[in-house]
């Protein structure tokens, strides 16, 4: 059985009220008797039970989530998973604002991240941005003590907490691998749509993606990537572009969210005789029904709600000072192909 208060009070030859001040600090206990307590706690191995102690205090967690407001239908099943998150808050014992920042901007994510820093929050979340306001104002946070994690899109080289998100460069070499089979013999071009390499999870898949089909798949040559900005007019655009100079494109690799721009412009491909082996990231409403059509091959997928939820299971470790287990926060990548749509 683990040992409780009642055990620390009778090892130590003390009251519960006095076990109580010294493991809260309070005043009022003399130097001696304060010894004899952590002297006991120390013997019976005694391991507190914040979680339980804070119940017990009625104390909740004000969080706050900072989210990119675009048009990326996988940013809006993350926004929604937060909303929910929040409107579990009486159990959970959390208060949660989100904070909207426009996409891609630097400057406007570190200014939102000092700001949330001045209010009464008890850790932050966010989509990074890989730039070096947005790093040195997640140090700024960390050094006064705020917990921060980064959600989905990793910040490396950066004091934040913890990332909570796939590995995106074993989603990159995933891709290739499986681009890379569904060709076969077959040499030709490679198309690659991201929202934006300054954000780290598509740069990271999309320099694992080039290394392995580098390696492993010589007869497929990789075209400079397009920077779709999670703008669908843009990503229609460059994607029937490059179809359009590339008559060799035989294969393309979306690694962002952002999928309605391209699905439009394989469509007009499909209509004009042209398939391409196409693997792509996210599965929602879209990628589902171009999965199902067959202008889509494989889609990788990240579940946003666990992504959350991991984040603010984070979030209250650290405000807490307690330990993160690990193995309960590791984010899996789903790979979907038609036979297997759930």
């Amino acid at each position: 059985m683990r040992p409780t208060v009642h055990d620390i009070a009778a090892e130590a030859g003390v009251s519960l009220a006095t076990v109580d001040r010294v493991m809260n600090a309070r005043p009022g206990v003399r130097e001696k008797t304060r010894l004899k307590v952590e002297q006991a706690i120390e013997k019976l191995g005694y391991v507190r039970d914040v979680a339980a102690a804070n119940l017990a205090k009625g104390r909740s967690y004000p969080f706050t989530f900072i989210l990119p407001c675009n048009d990326n239908a996988f940013m809006a099943e993350l926004r929604s998973a937060v909303i929910q998150a929040d409107a579990r808050g009486r159990v959970e014992r959390t208060r949660i604002t989100i904070v909207d920042v426009p996409a891609f901007d630097a400057e406007a994510l570190a200014d939102a991240l000092l700001a949330a820093g001045e209010s009464e929050t008890a850790g932050i979340a966010l989509v990074a941005i890989e730039a070096d306001p947005v790093r040195a104002a997640v140090r700024s946070l960390t050094e006064r003590g705020i917990p921060v994690v980064t959600l989905v899109s990793d910040l490396e080289d950066s004091t934040r907490d913890h990332y909570a998100g796939v590995d995106n460069p074993s989603a990159g070499r995933t891709a290739a691998t499986l681009l890379g089979r569904f060709l076969g013999p077959q040499k030709g071009t490679i198309g690659v749509l991201a929202g934006s390499l300054s954000v780290r999870d598509h740069q990271n898949r999309f320099d694992a993606f080039s290394e392995t089909m580098g390696a492993h798949f010589p007869g497929l040559a990789i075209l400079p990537p397009m920077e779709g900005r999670d703008d669908a007019s843009r990503a229609r655009q460059l994607v029937s572009k490059a179809l359009a100079e590339n008559p060799d494109m035989i294969g393309l690799y979306s690694l962002g969210a952002g999928n309605r721009g391209l699905i439009a412009a394989l469509e007009e491909a499909r209509e004009n005789g042209r398939e391409v082996v196409t693997i792509a990231h996210e599965l929602s409403p879209h990628s589902r029904a171009a999965l199902e059509s067959g202008l889509f091959d494989v889609v990788l997928n990240q579940d946003a709600g666990h992504e959350v939820r991991s984040a603010i299971r984070v979030l209250k470790a650290k405000a807490d000072g307690l330990p993160v287990i690990a193995a309960q926060e590791r984010i899996r990548i789903d790979i979907f192909i038609k036979d297997n749509l759930p």
